[in-house]
């Protein structure tokens, strides 16, 4: 897979949120993510990095130390008079100018799936992820969310497309329900299934 495929489908991803978020009711868009804390608003507020210029992201980046926490809050607390036209108007002006994913495509991409599905699963809107999107997550998971202690010593197995990895105890469901328990998500555990799972329910602290 080529840089530029991932960084078209991070482009899609984006007008596939973006084409959700417009159908939103204001309720809704005040409504808690699966991030905990995060409303959907702020959500979107986070994924505006990727329409940061590399050298104010950096900036930014060295304002805050390093710290993922300070420089995700700088972006909910930039956005938090905004209204949701607002919040939706800049979030579409990132699809045509991302900066980050044409650094790291796959990096972004993984982050913008798991967001797009925090915003969908307390909304109850499910939708199919593109195949190739999913496939490419499910190879190319984010780092950045300790998501290799969550892989090892199992062996997954998606059902809805050819994908498998690891060894070790199953743990096996749909390839999007996957990435979400990897991310740390565990309201997917509960369409997974297998030997593994009380190793991925300790991981994710379901008891």
């Amino acid at each position: 897979m080529s840089r530029a495929e991932v960084y078209a489908m991070v482009q899609q991803e984006k007008r596939d949120l973006a084409a959700l978020l417009r159908e939103l009711s204001p309720q809704e868009w005040e409504s808690p993510s699966l991030c905990a804390g995060w409303r959907v608003r702020d959500v979107v507020a986070h994924v505006l990095y990727d329409g940061t210029p590399l050298p104010k992201y950096a900036y930014e980046v060295i304002r805050v130390r390093g710290s993922a926490d300070k420089l995700n809050q700088l972006y909910l607390d930039r956005a938090r008079e905004w209204s949701a036209d607002v919040l939706l108007s800049i979030f579409e002006s990132t699809i045509d100018r991302s900066y980050s994913a044409k650094i790291q495509p796959k990096l972004v991409l993984a982050d913008l799936l798991i967001h797009h599905q925090d915003i969908r699963r307390p909304l109850n809107r499910p939708r199919t992820v593109p195949e190739g999107t999913l496939r490419t997550v499910l190879d190319n998971p984010d780092p950045f969310i300790h998501s290799k202690r969550r892989i090892r010593g199992l062996r997954w197995a998606a059902t809805d497309v050819e994908w498998t990895y690891g060894s070790g105890p199953e743990v096996y469901g749909p390839g999007e329900a996957i990435v979400m328990a990897v991310g740390g998500r565990p309201s997917a555990l509960a369409q997974l299934a297998g030997a593994g799972m009380d190793v991925l329910r300790s991981r994710l602290g379901d008891k």
